[in-house]
């Protein structure tokens, strides 16, 4: 089963980390084939925000909501069940500094649902 990380901190915290750690972890999950992808984003402030309503974009910098801990990353992981993806969620560096939010995939293309009202 599939699942994604979603890799949270404050952004100075998680940059004062030595990127090597968090590298070597990638690399590890990647070996262990565990690993479908992974990335780090750019910093919060490199945000654009994109609603539509009434059938009219609107467009603001940064992030939808202001919070101390910024989305930073993600993994997304293959594990056995939830138990195996929080292990492996725990062992993702930043987790010591910001918190890892594991969420199942949904597969969409195999089960579309109508009017299941989720993007």
């Amino acid at each position: 089963m599939k699942y994604l990380c979603l890799v949270y901190g404050e952004e100075d915290k998680i940059a004062a980390m030595d990127e090597r750690e968090c590298l070597a972890y990638d690399t590890a999950l990647r070996d262990s084939g565990h690993c479908v992808a992974s990335e780090a984003l750019q910093p919060v402030g490199t945000a654009t925000t994109v609603r539509v309503r009434g059938g009219r974009m609107s467009m603001s910098d940064g992030p939808f909501a202001e919070t101390k801990e910024a989305l930073a990353g993600f993994y997304l992981i293959e594990a056995r069940d939830l138990n195996e993806a929080i292990q492996l969620a725990a062992k993702i560096p930043p987790a010591r500094v910001g918190s890892i939010e594991v969420r199942p995939i949904r597969p969409i293309r195999e089960q579309p649902q109508a009017g299941a009202g989720q993007a």
